[in-house]
């Protein structure tokens, strides 16, 4: 089966939805699909080997942004356009970038939302014409915030579109008027044009059917799935070592450092635990470094700073050797998640996690066992919580191990790439593809005889 899965890029950075995008189609690979995974605006950083297709970048960043701004670079030929489409050029510029500020990109938002009546319809044009020429038997967009592609694609090469719904509404409630209201009326409309949605859980996959207005029928969850080649259930701990309070993920306010480093302070007021440390993983971009500055500043005003480690950005196997550190693990997110890739390596390599109760977490501790619950944004509770556990090791240890059996036993990479391959083949066919059996019981498309 051929299939274009299309992946946002994220300038340079760990992007969960990236990870996932790669995961996914390495893993479809495996199973002998025919995939091109291609980035837009940036090529994709992952921290396993990178199966995207490059180059050109499609949506190169600087191409979207020139047309944004000049009727000019609207109408340059391709072969210009094509130089600033290197993947080395983007990812020198990205070097350069500050996050993405949601407050300053609505009519870019809007410009993309609205596909071929957009700026940016020579891209549309270009990204058609490439693809007639791989004649995919299915187009996976990786976000709603590219639904404006949808309908132009789906006529254009007669293919079920399907999209993934990663955390738009995280960055669209962040535009500022008229954008805003703009924004959420065009992914409305042009999100009848998607054949099917994906989320990874029923969390997500709820929230936006109402913020999409979308038929139930349509969504379907398939849960995030790791490699787990390395994830393994780590050693116990001495018994004379600090209690390792761990955090890995993307250091900014969104995902709630600053909550956990509170409660950090809250228990060592606490004078029935033993020795603890807090040691923090992630992304960090130049925006968010005064963020991390200003957390260092209070653990030193608290007396607190050799109890405090910032581990950098690592790889695949210095994050798992970091997470084997970890007696528990906690990312008290300000807002709803809906992905939670990192709770689910935390449990792979059988390490607990506290985690608010809200979006997507409640979901992911109910099917693995392999933590529990706090108040969100309530650094007291987060603390009483972890001194909870910290006070009663065999349950640590006990919530660890069901985990690590939960992400071994239902979240591999496999088992998400055969659900998703059986949904596109469903789609194919339901448009009218013929396909027949393989001697291995596998299903050969043998024509295109879509309507």
């Amino acid at each position: 089966m051929k299939i274009i899965y299309v992946a946002s890029g994220a300038a340079g950075m760990y992007c969960g939805m990236c990870l996932h995008d790669n995961t996914l189609a390495a893993a479809m690979l495996a199973l002998g699909e025919d995939v091109l995974l291609t980035p837009t605006y940036t090529p994709l950083r992952t921290d396993e080997e990178n199966v995207s297709k490059q180059p050109p970048i499609r949506y190169g960043g600087i191409n979207v942004f020139l047309q944004q701004k000049s009727a000019l670079f609207r109408h340059t030929p391709w072969f210009v356009d094509k130089l600033f489409d290197s993947p080395a050029l983007l990812n020198w510029v990205s070097r350069f970038s500050s996050s993405v500020q949601a407050e300053k990109l609505g009519p870019l938002t809007v410009s993309m939302l609205e596909g071929n009546d957009g700026k940016q319809r020579k891209e549309l044009t270009k990204l058609i014409h490439w693809m007639k020429t791989e004649k995919p038997d299915v187009v996976h967009l990786s976000s709603a915030l590219l639904v404006g592609m949808a309908g132009p694609l789906r006529a254009a090469l007669k293919v079920p579109i399907v999209c993934s719904l990663s955390g738009e509404d995280i960055f669209l409630e962040k535009l500022i008027p008229p954008y805003y209201e703009r924004a959420r009326e065009l992914l409305r409309r042009k999100g009848a044009d998607v054949d099917a949605y994906t989320a990874l859980n029923r969390y997500y996959a709820d929230f936006m059917i109402d913020y999409m207005d979308l038929d139930p029928a349509r969504v379907h969850v398939i849960p995030h799935g790791l490699k787990l080649e390395g994830h393994v259930l780590r050693d116990e701990p001495r018994s004379d070592a600090p209690v390792t309070i761990g955090f890995f993920a993307r250091i900014c306010y969104e995902k709630g450092l600053h909550l956990l480093a509170e409660a950090f302070r809250l228990l060592q007021e606490r004078r029935d635990l033993p020795p603890l440390r807090l040691v923090a993983a992630g992304y960090l971009g130049g925006a968010d470094k005064p963020y991390l500055a200003k957390i260092k500043g209070q653990f030193q005003a608290w007396g607190l700073a050799d109890k405090f480690r910032y581990a950098g950005e690592p790889d695949r196997d210095e994050k798992i050797r970091i997470l084997h550190s970890f007696d528990v693990m906690s990312v008290p997110a300000v807002y709803r998640e809906s992905k939670g890739l990192s709770i689910l390596e935390a449990l792979a390599n059988g390490v607990p996690v506290v985690q608010p109760a809200h979006g997507s977490y409640p979901e992911i501790i109910a099917d693995t066992g392999g933590g529990i619950l706090h108040e969100p944004e309530n650094p007291r509770d987060l603390a009483d919580k972890l001194a909870e556990l910290i006070r009663d090791r065999s349950r640590l240890r006990e919530l660890g191990k069901r985990g690590h059996a939960a992400i071994h036993d239902r979240y591999d990479d496999r088992r998400m790439a055969r659900r998703t391959i059986e949904l596109y083949r469903s789609l194919f066919a339901r448009r009218g593809g013929k396909q027949s059996s393989g001697a291995d019981g596998t299903v050969v498309f043998s024509d295109r005889t879509l309507q």
